[in-house]
């Protein structure tokens, strides 16, 4: 419970500014939990666990093209870019000052926002291509 209560503040593209996808952060602290480092020095670790980073990042974005049937190919994991992608804009529940928008938060839910047909989807390609590499790399 501790873990999902910490990432709330990762919505939105952490705490709701469109920058990289919150599910994606959730999966690759995931992994680093398996395959991280614990001592600064250890280069060799960081640099397979920056390797199998990228093979997840990769993933996430191909499964985000075959789920959404995207036409072009997904360079960027910023919430903002998927939103784009997914609803055509992007939607931002804080206003130019940081303050609430209640409409912009309305227009997201209206969309399928919290629906199969944004976020739960998004969250589950996370969370199915950060287990597939745990499982593969539990299988080495």
């Amino acid at each position: 419970m501790q873990s999902f209560k910490s990432a709330t503040v990762l919505a939105g593209g952490v705490a709701d500014r469109g920058e990289t996808c919150g599910a994606l952060i959730g999966a690759l602290m995931a992994l680093g939990l398996v395959i991280g480092r614990e001592k600064m020095e250890d280069e060799p670790t960081f640099s397979n666990a920056l390797d199998a980073c990228q093979d997840l990042i990769e993933r996430f974005k191909e499964g985000l093209q075959k789920q959404f049937g995207f036409k072009k190919k997904l360079e960027s994991t910023l919430c903002k870019d998927i939103q784009e992608r997914i609803y055509g804009r992007y939607f931002s529940s804080r206003d130019e000052k940081g303050l609430a928008d209640e409409k912009e938060e309305q227009a997201f839910l209206d969309a399928g926002g919290h629906t199969e047909k944004g976020c739960l989807t998004t969250c589950a390609i996370a969370a199915e291509v950060a287990a597939q590499k745990l499982f593969k790399l539990r299988e080495k």
